[in-house]
């Protein structure tokens, strides 16, 4: 299997072994988690659970930003602490991507648990004259990292001082980036060179480095961290190592909002609780995954409303399957499963290509489907495909809502009652258990000599 380098133009390609290590720059702890941090870590889900399901053990870190200039203002403005501050965003965190059934990362490294690890490496920086005290605090000497530039493709001498890049008298140079802010309000360490706090860039490469050593795998994260924070990461990581850093680099496209950027003074972020609460994790898994992970991708209502209906079409596959009970084999489904299961790897090791594989996907529950409105879908082949159906909902994360034992017989004998008072010609009151199925989000499907059912998701979006 190889995953191709998607950022470079080089023909770099990572070889899979049997562990791969992953580090993805996770979220600044001030605020709600948006639908633009809900795709990015949603594309690395599947990435992981793709590998894993290839018996590739996967250790995946993703580090929490919990000490920042945005959280201190967060915490002045409520009159609390950074540390409050923070930990009632890491578990909104935790509660909101638990919700869209994405597995816990091997570790959750924070900055404030890792300042020794920082302080070591700005240490090593200066002893070997690549970074320099100032005034202001300690910062890292672009000029003395002369590849500088190299995953962005921009050029040292054709970068100017800009918006995103801190104007400071006390720089040596425009580009030059802080190790170390000094400052005398907390949250502040000690340190050899004064008393302050770490720069946001040197807290992912002390941690990346800590956790995955000097040399892993694969590095990723929104596109907007292209430059300067992944561009800074690979400066003072190489210049502390020698060594080549990260060798895939993975940058997941932005979300826009009906073609405009998100943004607190448009008033148009979409919060993760907010959609969950509104769509289900299903159908935001589904639209995070419909296009090529390194292309924008935009956010809206009929969209939303467009992947449902997909997901209605899922539900109605799952529950065909395990209604199937005719016993006669047709023969002809084990090419079909094996072909769809191709094309569906096929895409996802072809650069992740989510898009191709939901089209493999959705190839599958529309054969599936059209079977079952022949009246062709019988029970052998149905226990064959529902393993490869069941396996690729694992590897995009989605989850058909389950029926207890107890719900099932529940449902069943509703079903017994109504198919007899069908027979009686008691239509009012078959009508009538219908309306009380559907009271429990049950549709029910009339078959040539039977009557299925499949529980379908509650989308409060939809009522």
């Amino acid at each position: 299997m190889k995953l191709q380098d998607t950022l470079s133009n080089s023909e770099q390609t990572l070889e899979v072994s049997k562990k791969i290590r992953i580090y993805l720059c996770g979220v600044t702890v001030y605020d709600e988690s948006h639908i633009g941090h809900a795709r990015t870590i949603i594309v690395f889900d599947v990435l992981r659970k793709y590998l894993e399901s290839k018996k590739i053990e996967v250790e995946f870190i993703q580090n929490f930003t919990d000490v920042d200039d945005k959280i201190i203002n967060r915490a002045k403005t409520e009159n609390t602490t950074v540390e409050q501050i923070s930990s009632r965003y890491i578990q909104r965190y935790f509660n909101d991507f638990d919700g869209l059934n994405v597995k816990r990362a091997t570790n959750y490294p924070k900055a404030t648990e890792h300042i020794e690890d920082i302080k070591n490496f700005i240490r090593k920086l200066i002893e070997k004259n690549i970074a320099y005290v100032s005034k202001n605090g300690v910062y890292f000497s672009v000029s003395k990292f002369p590849e500088y530039g190299k995953l962005s493709k921009k050029k040292i001498d054709e970068l100017q001082s800009g918006a995103r890049i801190e104007i400071d008298e006390a720089k040596k140079d425009p580009l030059d980036f802080a190790l170390w802010k000094f400052s005398d309000e907390n949250p502040l360490w000690d340190s050899p060179w004064g008393k302050g706090r770490p720069g946001w860039h040197i807290e992912c490469s002390a941690m990346s480095i800590k956790y995955l050593g000097e040399n892993f795998d694969i590095h990723g994260g929104g596109r907007d961290l292209i430059f300067p924070h992944h561009e800074n990461e690979i400066a003072q990581s190489e210049s502390y190592t020698t060594k080549q850093f990260a060798k895939i680099w993975m940058h997941v496209g932005m979300v826009t909002i009906n073609g405009e950027k998100m943004s607190k003074s448009l008033g148009n972020i979409k919060s993760i609780k907010h959609v969950l609460d509104n769509w289900g994790s299903n159908i935001i898994r589904l639209f995070c995954l419909s296009g090529h992970y390194s292309k924008p991708i935009d956010y809206s209502e009929e969209l939303l409303k467009e992947n449902l209906i997909k997901w209605r079409q899922v539900e109605s596959c799952y529950y065909e399957l395990i209604h199937a009970s005719n016993s006669s084999d047709s023969g002809e489904i084990k090419l079909l499963i094996n072909n769809i299961g191709k094309e569906f790897d096929n895409s996802l090791e072809s650069d992740i290509n989510t898009h191709l594989a939901l089209s493999a996907f959705f190839k599958l529950v529309k054969e599936v489907n059209h079977m079952a409105a022949e009246e062709k879908l019988n029970s052998s082949d149905a226990k064959r495909i529902i393993q490869e159906f069941e396996r690729m909902l694992d590897i995009l994360g989605l989850v058909i809502p389950k029926i207890t034992p107890d719900e099932k017989k529940e449902i069943d004998n509703m079903i017994t009652s109504r198919e007899q008072l069908r027979k009686e010609k008691k239509f009012q009151e078959a009508d009538n258990i219908r309306d009380k199925l559907n009271e429990m989000n049950i549709e029910l499907i009339d078959h040539k000599g039977k009557t299925i059912w499949i529980r379908k998701e509650k989308i409060t979006a939809e009522t």
